[in-house]
C-alpha cells in the first residue's frame, strides 16, 4: 500500500492548505470589522474575502480523502482472498504433499499457526485512524473559525440595528424640518419690512444650515448602515460555508468510524471461517491416520487457538470502541453509506467503474 501512503500524504498537505485558507479567509474578515470600527473603508478587504478559491481547495481535499476511504474499501474486499490463500495449501506444500501427506500438512499448519493474520487489519485501522485525525482536525478548524465569525457577526449586528435606529431619527428630523422652512420662506415672500425681512432669513440661513447638517448625517449613517450590512451578508456566506463544510466532515468522519467497526467484524468473522476450516481438516487427518496424529493435531490446534485467540484478544482490547455486534454495524454502516454516496456521488461512480486513482 506505498501509493495509498503517498496519497496519505498528499491528502495531510491539501489538508494544512485549506486550513490555512480558511484561517486567512477568516482573519480578513476580522480585519474588516476592526477597520470598521475606526471608521476606515472596508469594502477592499470584504472583496478581497472571496469564497472561490477556498470552496475549490476544499472541495479537491474532500474528494482526496473521499478516495483514500473507497481505497480502504478495496483493500477490505482483498481480505476474503487472503484467507483463501492461508487456507489452501502453498505450491511446495503441494509438492512436499505428493511424497507426504503428513509432513505437507504439518508444513502448512505450522504455517497457520506462526502467520500474523491480524498484521493487514492492524495496518488498515492505522490508516483509518490517520484519516480520521485528518477530517478531526479539519472539523477542529471549521468550528474554531465558525465561532469567531459568528463572534463578530453578533457584535456587526447590534451594531447595524443602532445605526438603522439613528438613521430613522435624523430621517424624521428632517422630515419635521421641512414645513418650517416652507413657512419661514412663505413670510419672506410676503413680508414688506426690510428690517424684519432680514431677521426672516437670517433665521431661514439658520434652518437651512441645520437642514443640510442632518442630510449630511442621513448620508453617513446610510452609507455606514450599508457597509455594515455588506459584512453581515459576506459573514453570514462564510458561516455557512463553514457549516456545510463542518456536516461534510462529520459524513466523512462517520463513514469511516462505521466502516472500520464492520471491517473488524468481517476480520472477526473470517478468522473463525478459517479455524473452523483448519478444524475439519485435522478431523480428516485424525480419520486417516490414527490416534498418534490425533494427539499431534489436538496439540498443533491448540497451540494455533492459543496464539490466535491472543492475537484478536490483543487486536481488540487496543481497539475497544469497535467491539459492536455484526447487525448494529452494518445498520450503521448502510446510513453512513448513503450520507456519503450523497454528497461524493462522483467519487463512488468513479470507484464502481474501476477508475479509482485515475
Amino acid at each position: 500500500m506505498a501509493d495509498f501512503d503517498g496519497q496519505i500524504a498528499a491528502t495531510q498537505k491539501r489538508v494544512a492548505d485549506a486550513q490555512s485558507k480558511i484561517s486567512e479567509l477568516t482573519s480578513r474578515i476580522e480585519t474588516a470589522r476592526s477597520k470598521l470600527k475606526s471608521g476606515d473603508d472596508i469594502s477592499i478587504d470584504i472583496e478581497n474575502a472571496t469564497l472561490d478559491d477556498v470552496h475549490a481547495h476544499t472541495d479537491v481535499m474532500n474528494a482526496n480523502i473521499a478516495e483514500l476511504i473507497m481505497g480502504l474499501d478495496d483493500v477490505t474486499a482483498a481480505f476474503s482472498k487472503d484467507f483463501d490463500e492461508m487456507r489452501s495449501k502453498t505450491g511446495w506444500e503441494g509438492f512436499v504433499g505428493i511424497f507426504s501427506k503428513g509432513k505437507a500438512e504439518s508444513m502448512r499448519q505450522e504455517r497457520m499457526k506462526t502467520a500474523s493474520i491480524d498484521d493487514k487489519l492492524q495496518d488498515l485501522i492505522a490508516k483509518s485512524d490517520v484519516i480520521t485525525q485528518l477530517l478531526e482536525g479539519q472539523l477542529s478548524v471549521l468550528t474554531e473559525q465558525k465561532e469567531k465569525v459568528e463572534s463578530n457577526l453578533t457584535e456587526t449586528l447590534d451594531e447595524r440595528e443602532f445605526t438603522v435606529g439613528e438613521l430613522e431619527t435624523v430621517k424624521a428630523d428632517i422630515v419635521a424640518m421641512d414645513p418650517k422652512i416652507i413657512e419661514l420662506e412663505n413670510k419672506i415672500a410676503v413680508e414688506q419690512d426690510a428690517a424684519a425681512r432680514t431677521a426672516l432669513e437670517t433665521e431661514l440661513a439658520d434652518l437651512n444650515s441645520k437642514y443640510n447638517e442632518l442630510v449630511q448625517q442621513e448620508q453617513v449613517k446610510l452609507a455606514k448602515s450599508q457597509t455594515l450590512e455588506r459584512y453581515i451578508e459576506k459573514g453570514k456566506t462564510w458561516v455557512d460555508s463553514l457549516q456545510n463544510q463542518a456536516a461534510t466532515q462529520m459524513v466523512l468522519i462517520n463513514k469511516l468510524q462505521t466502516d472500520t467497526k464492520q471491517r473488524v467484524v468481517l476480520y472477526d468473522a473470517l478468522t473463525k471461517s478459517l479455524k473452523t476450516a483448519q478444524q475439519q481438516d485435522v478431523a480428516h487427518r485424525i480419520n486417516e491416520i490414527g490416534v498418534e496424529t490425533d494427539k499431534e493435531a489436538q496439540t498443533a490446534m491448540a497451540s494455533i487457538g492459543t496464539a490466535t485467540n491472543q492475537r484478536m484478544a490483543d487486536m481488540l482490547e487496543a481497539h475497544e470502541d469497535h467491539m459492536v455486534f455484526a447487525r448494529d454495524v452494518l445498520e450503521a454502516k448502510v446510513k453512513a453509506d448513503e450520507r456519503f454516496a450523497r454528497r461524493f456521488q462522483q467519487i463512488v461512480e468513479k470507484h464502481d467503474k474501476n477508475l479509482y486513482g485515475g
